[in-house]
């Protein structure tokens, strides 16, 4: 199973060793990032280790494995796409145009995302994280 990973659930698996860090190295599913998800991790990467109260070695050691665990899909992929995940989402939120066009872009069961306005747009299916272990469930 294949699903586009949005920088919320990102940044929540980097913060706190919990049910969303389970999911994401689940041996049962991929997880796709964009290429824009990296932009955003640096930005925010200062506020993730405060929040996280581990050491740099400690996050980079994570994040490193969260990377192997994920596939970046480079701007070039998904960008014939942005134009239209811009009429999808874009009036709702810009900064989730990069997760549409990926999901787009390439063969996905949806979107794992915790934020609610996903659910404004129609065209790709959305996953919460309890939507998530419901979804593991028969698979475990």
């Amino acid at each position: 199973m294949n699903f586009i990973l949005d920088t919320n659930i990102l940044f929540s698996v980097l913060i706190k060793d919990s049910t969303s860090r389970e999911i994401l190295f689940s041996p049962k599913l991929t997880f796709y990032l964009p290429e824009y998800s990296l932009i955003e991790l640096k930005k925010y990467y200062t506020e993730i280790s405060k929040k996280s109260n581990l050491i740099e070695s400690e996050i980079n050691n994570l994040l490193k494995r969260i990377l192997k665990k994920s596939i970046i899909v480079p701007f070039d992929k998904y960008k014939h796409k942005l134009e239209n995940a811009m009429k999808i989402i874009g009036s709702i939120d810009e900064k989730d145009v990069p997760f549409i066009a990926t999901a787009l872009s390439i063969k996905n069961n949806g979107i794992w995302t915790n934020d609610k306005h996903f659910l404004r747009q129609n065209k790709i299916k959305i996953f919460s994280t309890s939507d998530m272990l419901n979804f593991l469930k028969p698979l475990i």
